[in-house]
């Protein structure tokens, strides 16, 4: 690898930014019924997780949850984690996964608490434009370690994932160039090893 531009949650590729290959089924499609995808052929389970802002059931949800993680834990992947007013049910939940290869929750949006409980158990936090949105969470970007750190474009094809790094660089105080390298090591880290 050389440098390049990580989006480790995107629902639009590029060939010049290195993106995960992801397969889950969303927490809003939960009680749909639907076949589960085929992890194997990923790079990354999810997203998914739990979301009780939505209309789901959340037993719904849970099982949905419970069936990406199992299968992330069995064929040694990580998983990105879509959570809205569910953090605590989500940490209890991992509790039972202590050998996942990796966790990312992605778009956080938390509370420099939460942040610090996922960190004490090596988790990542991702951040996008919703996140830079909220100066809570923009408190939480200065602080996060630099090995726990991801960005992402998410649904969104504005701001550009050049965007991203160079605001959420801005708020590190670090150049661009040192973000890129610190995020590609985490990418490793999570692909690689």
């Amino acid at each position: 690898m050389n440098c390049n531009y990580v989006d480790i949650h995107t629902h639009h590729p590029r060939e010049d930014v290195l993106s995960p290959r992801m397969a889950g089924i969303h927490p809003w499609h939960a009680e749909r019924g639907d076949q589960l995808p085929d992890f194997a052929s990923c790079d990354i389970v999810g997203e998914t997780g739990l979301d009780y802002a939505s209309a789901v059931g959340r037993a719904a949800q849970m099982r949905l949850l419970r069936q990406h993680l199992d299968a992330a834990a069995e064929l040694h992947k990580p998983i990105v984690l879509h959570v809205v007013k569910a953090f605590e049910d989500v940490m209890v939940t991992l509790r039972n996964y202590p050998t996942l290869r990796g966790v990312v929750f992605h778009g956080f949006i938390g509370s420099m608490e939460q942040a610090r409980r996922c960190f004490e158990r090596g988790y990542f936090l991702s951040f996008g434009a919703r996140s830079l949105r909220s100066p809570r969470t923009r408190e939480v970007i200065a602080a996060t370690p630099s090995n726990r750190l991801f960005v992402e474009t998410d649904d969104s094809t504005v701001p550009t994932i050049e965007e991203l790094y160079t605001e959420v660089a801005a708020i590190r105080n670090e150049s661009v160039e040192e973000l890129k390298q610190r995020i590609e090591e985490n990418y490793k880290t999570l692909f690689i090893r």
